[in-house]
């Protein structure tokens, strides 16, 4: 009995160290593959970009792409608040809040810059050999004058040798949040950018609230900025996750990172899939307009723009409510119905076609890209058809 006893807790043991060792290897293997990941090739840019970035045409893309939708730029970020303002107004009353909406939307849309990564050399601007050895120790003078832009702040070295040069880039950026702290930054860069929780973060797909707070944390000049962004656009490229960015400040930085190293098809295909055919077609002109690719898209981009703009399509969604209700519009229900206009038919056949020309001469991704026009345009042909179908029932001979 004793030796039974003996040879029981024996196996036991031995049973719980395996255990634990089993626990061991895979929380290694789970972060080697985690390590791994976050080591794998980050796509950077090779010159600076900013030129490209803000240039006025290249700008008026990037915000089309983004899109204008209200309920998500607006959506509440914290727990609702039981308090409800009703307001009376008129047609004309409502479509001006509205349009002072879509104002204060596209300024919360405002993108963040894109630039190259400063040059981290610490310039010297004087040498005083009557101070060497005056001190055993460095002097750091800082600029706090109130109400100066923290890029315009100057942070100086004096060495023990009387050299006075500027201070580096993490002992500037050090100085400036020390006197005059910006809100919500941290002296000392959090935890959560560390590659192994950044890795586990991007694995949640955090993807808004990672880049969120990497606007407050780095200047968009710093390497930590270009190469935290840089991965969670690719890791966004790889889950197909595109949406979660579509109108917030970061879906036009993300996309002119895809222009840039040419990685577009599966945003392309995902704007396909969506029906965002008109925002297909932009992301395929910026392509072209980045790489200074010789196709003549200037005539169909004036198409484009004649349709409908930003603020147009935003009003649009307005209307199509307000007429509805107010004045029984049979035309507006319809459109509202199938989802499109008789014009939006004619401007989707447009930018099929431009899409079409794109996949047979640049695509990486052929026949994805195609089998998803051949999906886009059956469905296409049926709502058009029931479009047609509707109107003329109810005696619409001509609509535009």
């Amino acid at each position: 009995m004793v030796l039974w006893t003996a040879f029981f807790y024996t196996n036991m043991s031995l049973y719980i160290q395996l255990n634990v060792l089993n626990k061991i290897r895979g929380t290694l293997t789970k972060n080697a593959f985690r390590t791994q990941a976050t080591k794998s090739v980050t796509l950077e840019y090779d010159k600076d970009p900013q030129p490209l970035f803000t240039n006025p045409e290249i700008q008026k893309l990037l915000k089309s792409i983004t899109q204008l939708d209200l309920s998500k730029i607006f959506r509440r970020t914290t727990a609702s608040v039981n308090s409800v303002e009703y307001k009376f107004m008129t047609t004309e009353q409502l479509e001006d809040v509205f349009r002072k909406t879509v104002e204060k939307a596209k300024v919360k849309l405002q993108m963040p810059p894109i630039v190259k990564v400063r040059d981290d050399a610490q310039k010297i601007i004087s040498v005083d050999k009557a101070l060497k050895g005056f001190s055993d120790t460095k002097f750091v003078i800082t600029d706090v004058t109130y109400g100066t832009r923290q890029s315009e702040r100057k942070v100086v070295v004096r060495d023990t040798d009387g050299t006075l040069h500027h201070a580096p880039m993490e002992m500037a950026k050090r100085m400036k949040q020390l006197f005059v702290p910006l809100n919500g930054r941290k002296l000392r860069t959090p935890q959560m950018f560390e590659d192994e929780n950044l890795q586990a973060r991007l694995e949640e797909r955090k993807y808004e609230f990672i880049l969120d707070r990497l606007l407050v944390q780095f200047n968009p000049d710093e390497p930590d900025f270009h190469r935290i962004s840089s991965k969670v656009y690719q890791h966004i490229n790889e889950t197909k996750e595109f949406d979660q960015l579509r109108s917030t400040r970061h879906f036009g930085p993300m996309a002119f990172f895809y222009v840039w190293h040419k990685c577009i098809d599966d945003l392309l295909y995902d704007m396909i899939k969506r029906d965002y055919l008109r925002n297909g077609a932009e992301l395929i002109i910026l392509y072209y307009k980045v790489h200074s690719i010789p196709e003549d898209f200037a005539e169909f981009l004036q198409k484009l723009d004649e349709h409908n703009s930003l603020e147009d399509l935003a009003l649009k969604e307005l209307n199509k409510s307000i007429k509805s209700k107010v004045n029984g519009d049979i035309h507006s229900e319809i459109e509202s119905a199938i989802g499109k206009s008789a014009k939006d038919f004619e401007v989707d056949e447009l930018c099929l076609r431009f899409v079409e020309k794109y996949i047979a001469a640049y695509a990486l991704k052929k026949v994805q890209l195609e089998l998803g026009i051949q999906t886009l345009r059956e469905i296409n042909a049926e709502k058009k058809h029931l479009y047609e179908g509707l109107s003329k029932a109810h005696g619409i001979q001509s609509v535009s």
